[in-house]
């Protein structure tokens, strides 16, 4: 049974910097894509970011390139979203999540990932 558990989420201020990780364990996380997810109150599940499984090629939503980055650890099973100049409408709980089965593919729809984690929550203060 594949577990990811999210931490690092906090208070920031608007323009501040926060890293989120998430712990894999259950199966080998090296074969697996990943994606980072956030949701809003009040708001629909939206994907931010993911990776294919050797860390070398990502993906990110529009309104966050430049400013967050993933990235993975295969070595300790760790995935990590590291975000700046984060503004107040990206607080949000931010999750991790894993496909179904092993693959290089990054889907971009949370219905394309089975396993995720509780989540870790964002709060950016204006």
């Amino acid at each position: 049974q594949v577990q990811l558990v999210e931490s690092g989420g906090g208070l920031v201020q608007a323009g501040g910097s926060l890293r989120v990780s998430c712990a894999n364990s259950g199966r080998t996380f090296s074969a697996s894509a990943m994606g980072w997810f956030r949701q809003a109150p009040g708001k629909e599940r939206e994907f931010v970011a993911g990776i294919t499984p050797d860390g070398y090629t990502s993906v990110y939503e529009d309104s966050v390139k430049g400013r967050f980055t993933v990235s993975r650890d295969n070595r300790k099973n760790m995935l990590y979203l590291q975000m700046n100049s984060l503004k107040p409408e990206e607080t949000a709980g931010y999750y991790c999540a894993a496909p179904p089965a092993y693959s290089d593919y990054i889907g971009s729809r949370d219905c394309e990932y089975t396993y995720w984690g509780e989540g870790t929550k964002v709060t950016v203060s204006s």
